[in-house]
Protein backbone atom coordinates (compact mmCIF):
# COMPACT_ATOMS: atom_id res chain seq x y z
CA UNK A 1 0.00 0.00 0.00
CA UNK A 2 1.47 3.67 -1.13
CA UNK A 3 1.98 6.28 1.23
CA UNK A 4 -1.15 8.32 0.72
CA UNK A 5 -3.66 4.99 0.83
CA UNK A 6 -1.65 4.31 3.96
CA UNK A 7 -2.50 7.29 5.37
CA UNK A 8 -6.37 7.11 3.83
CA UNK A 9 -6.85 4.08 5.39
CA UNK A 10 -6.11 5.21 8.58
CA UNK A 11 -8.72 7.75 8.87
CA UNK A 12 -11.16 5.62 7.28
CA UNK A 13 -11.12 6.89 4.38
CA UNK A 14 -11.96 4.62 1.58
CA UNK A 15 -13.64 4.00 -1.89
CA UNK A 16 -17.17 2.95 -0.52
CA UNK A 17 -20.37 5.00 -1.76
CA UNK A 18 -18.40 8.71 -2.20
CA UNK A 19 -20.53 11.38 -2.96
CA UNK A 20 -20.99 11.82 -6.13
CA UNK A 21 -19.53 15.03 -7.97
CA UNK A 22 -22.79 17.09 -8.91
CA UNK A 23 -23.26 18.31 -12.29
CA UNK A 24 -23.02 22.51 -12.34
CA UNK A 25 -26.43 23.74 -11.56
CA UNK A 26 -27.81 20.24 -11.25
CA UNK A 27 -27.46 17.40 -8.36
CA UNK A 28 -26.71 14.72 -10.43
CA UNK A 29 -23.28 12.74 -10.76
CA UNK A 30 -21.27 14.19 -13.85
CA UNK A 31 -19.16 11.69 -15.93
CA UNK A 32 -15.73 12.77 -16.99
CA UNK A 33 -16.53 13.58 -20.44
CA UNK A 34 -19.01 16.12 -19.25
CA UNK A 35 -16.89 17.46 -16.74
CA UNK A 36 -14.15 18.24 -19.27
CA UNK A 37 -16.61 19.58 -21.33
CA UNK A 38 -17.45 21.73 -18.38
CA UNK A 39 -14.05 23.42 -17.64
CA UNK A 40 -13.42 23.65 -21.81
CA UNK A 41 -16.77 25.89 -21.73
CA UNK A 42 -15.95 27.95 -19.03
CA UNK A 43 -12.50 28.53 -20.77
CA UNK A 44 -13.83 29.93 -24.29
CA UNK A 45 -16.18 32.16 -21.46
CA UNK A 46 -13.01 33.21 -19.99
CA UNK A 47 -11.17 34.12 -23.30
CA UNK A 48 -13.63 35.86 -25.11
CA UNK A 49 -14.75 37.94 -22.47
CA UNK A 50 -17.84 37.08 -20.86
CA UNK A 51 -17.92 34.92 -17.89
CA UNK A 52 -20.55 34.44 -15.67
CA UNK A 53 -18.92 33.89 -12.95
CA UNK A 54 -21.14 30.74 -11.18
CA UNK A 55 -21.01 30.01 -7.93
CA UNK A 56 -20.41 33.00 -6.45
CA UNK A 57 -22.66 34.42 -4.33
CA UNK A 58 -23.88 34.73 -1.21
CA UNK A 59 -26.31 31.82 -1.69
CA UNK A 60 -24.29 29.40 -3.13
CA UNK A 61 -21.98 29.83 -0.05
CA UNK A 62 -24.15 28.99 1.91
CA UNK A 63 -25.32 25.86 0.06
CA UNK A 64 -21.93 24.27 0.05
CA UNK A 65 -20.97 25.46 3.78
CA UNK A 66 -22.12 22.00 4.67
CA UNK A 67 -20.11 19.71 2.15
CA UNK A 68 -18.58 19.91 -1.76
CA UNK A 69 -18.76 17.86 -4.78
CA UNK A 70 -16.15 18.98 -7.42
CA UNK A 71 -16.37 17.93 -10.75
CA UNK A 72 -12.68 18.22 -11.63
CA UNK A 73 -9.13 18.15 -10.03
CA UNK A 74 -7.01 20.54 -11.20
CA UNK A 75 -3.16 19.83 -10.34
CA UNK A 76 -1.75 23.03 -11.21
CA UNK A 77 1.29 25.20 -11.25
CA UNK A 78 1.51 27.28 -8.33
CA UNK A 79 1.96 30.50 -10.74
CA UNK A 80 0.05 33.34 -9.88
CA UNK A 81 -1.57 33.64 -12.72
CA UNK A 82 -2.78 30.94 -13.37
CA UNK A 83 -6.19 30.72 -10.92
CA UNK A 84 -8.08 27.74 -12.19
CA UNK A 85 -11.41 29.31 -10.75
CA UNK A 86 -10.56 32.23 -12.49
CA UNK A 87 -9.59 30.72 -16.63
CA UNK A 88 -12.12 28.16 -16.10
CA UNK A 89 -14.96 30.51 -15.47
CA UNK A 90 -16.10 28.69 -11.99
CA UNK A 91 -17.14 29.22 -8.46
CA UNK A 92 -17.11 27.53 -4.97
CA UNK A 93 -16.99 24.03 -4.56
CA UNK A 94 -16.48 23.36 -8.86
CA UNK A 95 -13.06 22.72 -8.44
CA UNK A 96 -10.21 20.93 -5.96
CA UNK A 97 -7.30 22.59 -6.54
CA UNK A 98 -3.72 20.81 -5.72
CA UNK A 99 -1.01 23.48 -6.71
CA UNK A 100 2.64 23.11 -6.93
CA UNK A 101 5.53 24.70 -8.52
CA UNK A 102 5.87 23.12 -11.90
CA UNK A 103 2.73 21.08 -11.17
CA UNK A 104 5.35 18.81 -9.43
CA UNK A 105 3.77 15.56 -7.97
CA UNK A 106 5.06 13.79 -4.83
CA UNK A 107 3.03 12.05 -2.16
CA UNK A 108 0.48 14.83 -0.25
CA UNK A 109 -0.26 15.70 -3.95
CA UNK A 110 -1.25 12.15 -4.74
CA UNK A 111 -3.33 11.49 -1.53
CA UNK A 112 -4.92 14.77 -2.22
CA UNK A 113 -6.06 13.40 -5.71
CA UNK A 114 -6.85 10.51 -4.05
CA UNK A 115 -8.99 11.69 -1.10
CA UNK A 116 -11.00 13.82 -4.46
CA UNK A 117 -11.41 10.75 -6.24
CA UNK A 118 -12.64 7.98 -3.34
CA UNK A 119 -14.25 10.16 -1.05
CA UNK A 120 -15.78 13.19 -2.78
CA UNK A 121 -16.23 11.18 -6.29
CA UNK A 122 -14.71 13.65 -8.29
CA UNK A 123 -14.49 12.47 -11.83
CA UNK A 124 -12.02 14.31 -13.88
CA UNK A 125 -8.18 14.93 -12.95
CA UNK A 126 -6.39 17.99 -14.57
CA UNK A 127 -2.81 18.93 -14.75
CA UNK A 128 -2.71 22.13 -15.72
CA UNK A 129 0.31 23.60 -17.03
CA UNK A 130 1.41 27.24 -18.88
CA UNK A 131 3.65 28.23 -21.25
CA UNK A 132 7.07 29.85 -19.91
CA UNK A 133 7.20 28.15 -16.88
CA UNK A 134 9.41 29.31 -14.27
CA UNK A 135 10.11 25.79 -12.92
CA UNK A 136 11.20 24.04 -16.02
CA UNK A 137 13.52 27.01 -16.74
CA UNK A 138 15.11 26.98 -13.51
CA UNK A 139 15.55 22.94 -13.89
CA UNK A 140 16.59 23.43 -17.60
CA UNK A 141 19.33 26.15 -16.18
CA UNK A 142 20.59 24.19 -13.40
CA UNK A 143 20.66 21.11 -15.78
CA UNK A 144 22.89 23.23 -18.18
CA UNK A 145 25.17 24.75 -15.30
CA UNK A 146 25.17 21.49 -13.19
CA UNK A 147 24.95 23.61 -10.80
CA UNK A 148 21.42 22.41 -8.22
CA UNK A 149 19.55 25.20 -6.82
CA UNK A 150 19.95 25.90 -2.94
CA UNK A 151 17.08 24.63 -0.30
CA UNK A 152 14.27 22.78 -1.13
CA UNK A 153 13.98 24.25 -4.82
CA UNK A 154 15.84 21.62 -5.76
CA UNK A 155 12.97 19.30 -4.99
CA UNK A 156 11.10 20.57 -7.70
CA UNK A 157 13.88 21.19 -10.52
CA UNK A 158 15.32 17.37 -9.66
CA UNK A 159 11.04 16.58 -10.13
CA UNK A 160 11.20 18.70 -13.89
CA UNK A 161 14.46 17.06 -14.56
CA UNK A 162 13.01 13.33 -16.53
CA UNK A 163 11.19 15.83 -18.80
CA UNK A 164 14.24 17.78 -19.77
CA UNK A 165 15.93 14.25 -20.76
CA UNK A 166 12.93 12.87 -22.58
CA UNK A 167 12.47 16.64 -24.63
CA UNK A 168 16.30 15.72 -25.26
CA UNK A 169 16.01 12.56 -26.42
CA UNK A 170 13.12 13.77 -28.75
CA UNK A 171 14.87 16.77 -29.76
CA UNK A 172 12.90 19.45 -28.52
CA UNK A 173 14.88 22.67 -27.18
CA UNK A 174 12.15 25.60 -27.10
CA UNK A 175 10.82 26.22 -23.68
CA UNK A 176 7.27 25.76 -24.49
CA UNK A 177 7.65 22.24 -26.20
CA UNK A 178 9.60 20.97 -23.11
CA UNK A 179 6.39 22.24 -21.15
CA UNK A 180 4.28 20.07 -22.82
CA UNK A 181 6.29 17.12 -22.56
CA UNK A 182 6.27 18.04 -19.04
CA UNK A 183 2.61 18.46 -18.54
CA UNK A 184 2.59 14.82 -20.27
CA UNK A 185 4.98 13.21 -18.36
CA UNK A 186 3.09 14.39 -14.95
CA UNK A 187 0.00 12.66 -16.19
CA UNK A 188 1.95 9.64 -16.44
CA UNK A 189 3.69 9.89 -13.17
CA UNK A 190 0.64 9.98 -11.25
CA UNK A 191 -0.83 7.23 -13.08
CA UNK A 192 2.47 5.17 -12.23
CA UNK A 193 2.55 6.55 -8.70
CA UNK A 194 -1.27 5.91 -7.67
CA UNK A 195 -2.68 2.88 -8.19
CA UNK A 196 -5.85 4.22 -7.19
CA UNK A 197 -6.03 6.88 -9.81
CA UNK A 198 -5.27 4.12 -12.14
CA UNK A 199 -7.61 1.90 -11.28
CA UNK A 200 -10.28 4.94 -11.11
CA UNK A 201 -9.40 5.17 -14.56
CA UNK A 202 -9.58 1.75 -15.27
CA UNK A 203 -13.25 1.11 -13.78
CA UNK A 204 -14.55 4.06 -16.24
CA UNK A 205 -15.13 6.45 -13.39
CA UNK A 206 -12.64 8.95 -13.93
CA UNK A 207 -9.92 10.28 -16.46
CA UNK A 208 -7.06 12.27 -16.82
CA UNK A 209 -5.92 15.20 -18.70
CA UNK A 210 -3.00 17.43 -19.33
CA UNK A 211 -3.67 20.74 -20.43
CA UNK A 212 -1.47 23.57 -21.40
CA UNK A 213 -2.19 27.56 -20.68
CA UNK A 214 -1.07 30.42 -22.71
CA UNK A 215 -0.66 33.24 -20.66
CA UNK A 216 -1.21 35.85 -22.90
CA UNK A 217 -4.06 34.72 -24.97
CA UNK A 218 -5.92 33.17 -21.49
CA UNK A 219 -6.62 30.22 -23.32
CA UNK A 220 -6.05 26.21 -22.35
CA UNK A 221 -5.38 23.32 -24.99
CA UNK A 222 -4.73 19.62 -24.51
CA UNK A 223 -1.32 18.04 -24.52
CA UNK A 224 -2.09 14.51 -23.05
CA UNK A 225 -5.78 12.42 -22.44
CA UNK A 226 -6.24 9.47 -20.78
CA UNK A 227 -9.99 8.97 -21.42
CA UNK A 228 -12.18 6.97 -18.56
CA UNK A 229 -12.32 3.08 -19.57
CA UNK A 230 -8.87 2.82 -20.65
CA UNK A 231 -5.68 0.79 -19.13
CA UNK A 232 -3.23 3.45 -18.34
CA UNK A 233 -0.31 1.28 -19.80
CA UNK A 234 1.94 3.16 -17.36
CA UNK A 235 0.32 2.30 -14.12
CA UNK A 236 2.53 -0.64 -13.76
CA UNK A 237 6.02 1.07 -13.20
CA UNK A 238 7.68 4.12 -14.68
CA UNK A 239 10.41 3.35 -17.12
CA UNK A 240 13.18 5.61 -15.37
CA UNK A 241 13.79 5.91 -12.02
CA UNK A 242 11.50 7.99 -10.11
CA UNK A 243 12.22 11.25 -8.78
CA UNK A 244 9.30 12.35 -7.14
CA UNK A 245 9.59 9.54 -4.56
CA UNK A 246 12.93 9.44 -3.75
CA UNK A 247 15.82 10.95 -2.97
CA UNK A 248 17.51 12.16 -5.83
CA UNK A 249 21.02 11.09 -6.44
CA UNK A 250 23.96 13.56 -5.88
CA UNK A 251 24.14 13.57 -9.97
CA UNK A 252 20.58 14.11 -10.50
CA UNK A 253 20.79 16.87 -13.10
CA UNK A 254 23.60 15.68 -15.11
CA UNK A 255 22.12 12.17 -15.06
CA UNK A 256 21.37 10.49 -18.49
CA UNK A 257 18.04 9.79 -19.00
CA UNK A 258 16.91 5.78 -19.39
CA UNK A 259 15.18 4.81 -22.23
CA UNK A 260 11.03 6.10 -22.51
CA UNK A 261 8.35 4.23 -24.94
CA UNK A 262 5.92 7.04 -24.13
CA UNK A 263 4.01 7.87 -26.98
CA UNK A 264 3.30 11.32 -28.44
CA UNK A 265 0.28 12.75 -26.47
CA UNK A 266 -3.21 11.93 -27.41
CA UNK A 267 -5.28 14.84 -28.56
CA UNK A 268 -8.59 15.77 -26.69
Amino acid sequence: MDHASKSMAGTGVGRVAPSPAARPGDPGPLAPDRALAELQAGNRRFVTGVPRHPNQDASHRAAVADGQHPFAVIVGCSDSRLAAEIIFDRGLGDLFVVRTAGHTVGPEVLGSVEYALTVLGTPLVVVLGHDSCGAVQAARAAASTGTPPVGHLRAVVDAVVPSLHRAAERGVEDIDGIVDIHIAQTVEAMLADSPVLAAEVAAGRCAVVGMSYRLSAGEVRTVAAVPAGSVPAVAAAPDAPDALSAPAAPNALSAPAAPNALSAPAAA
